[in-house]
């Protein structure tokens, strides 16, 4: 936050629902906390900016953590000659991963946004998926004949990581393993709306799950897919693993995202991975 650079610094952070006045001489409360408190967990997971901290939580410090967790749970199941992250949110997940494995991160790509800085803005598709290309250039020497471990902050459409994936592989990758740095997100925000979807059914996840389940499928059958101890929920990601043409195809667990920022589960929103409300 620019503020830093400008001499302030902090003083008060806000609680859920709590209002206060602000003057040159202070600031008064108007209306005291609430108890009770639900916080997106997607601020600290993608759009939270890296300096900011929520909860007394640093974001950067966040990603770093999670990546730690992805790393912890992989162990020796995959062994790449380099760690990245898809630019920018998907970098510090991804260099808590290299720091945690002993892996050493690289960027075998490097971000050019001249125009739009997040590739799921735009309604239409087909520039979406243009954005997703163009938007990162290959660092050739970094790609060619590796074994790549890369490191997304979530799946959405698929749209990037496909176009990503392909990316690599065209410059000569020898394996692109995936690590969204959150669960799979099964449930569209009704809340805070981050995301340009249209419709559920613009998810990777309802899209496949539709596929084995049909258009109807109860809420009961849906939630069976966002737990990652069920037949359902591996069947899930193998289907995304193919479709996306990942070599391999692991998401952070739910309880290590939360455990990675570090306060009160119940006071973090999962509802887009869980459906809880």
């Amino acid at each position: 936050f620019a503020y830093v650079n400008l001499g302030y610094t902090d003083c008060h952070e806000l609680g859920p629902a709590e209002i206060v006045f602000m003057d040159a001489d202070g600031y008064k409360v108007l209306q005291q906390p609430g108890k009770e408190m639900k916080i997106c967990t997607f601020l600290w997971i993608y759009y939270g900016y890296p300096t900011a901290s929520y909860e007394g939580v640093n974001v950067e410090a966040m990603r770093y953590n999670c990546g730690k967790y992805l790393a912890m749970r992989d162990k020796d199941s995959v062994h790449p000659d380099i760690i990245a992250g898809v630019p920018d949110s998907g970098t510090p997940h991804a260099i808590g991963y290299a720091n945690a494995s002993g892996i050493p991160f690289a960027r075998p790509f490097i971000k050019y946004t001249p125009t739009w800085p997040r590739s799921f803005m735009p309604t239409n598709q087909e520039q979406r998926n243009l954005i997703a290309h163009m938007k990162l250039i290959p660092v050739q020497p970094l790609i060619k004949g590796k074994k790549i471990l890369l490191i997304d902050d979530s799946i959405v459409r698929g749209t990037q990581l496909r176009e990503t994936t392909d990316f690599l592989y065209k410059s000569g990758a020898k394996e692109v393993h995936v690590r969204p740095a959150c669960p799979p997100i099964v449930f569209g925000c009704k809340y805070l709306n981050f995301s340009r979807s249209k419709s559920e059914m613009d998810l990777i996840t309802r899209r496949i799950i539709e596929k084995f389940e049909g258009k109807n499928a109860s809420e009961e059958v849906i939630k069976k897919y966002c737990d990652p101890d069920t037949p359902e929920y591996a069947k899930m990601l193998e289907e995304i693993r193919k479709e996306l043409h990942f070599t391999t195809l692991r998401y952070t667990r739910l309880d290590d995202m939360l455990d990675s920022v570090g306060i009160d589960h119940c006071k973090l929103c999962t509802y887009c991975w869980d459906g809880k409300e």
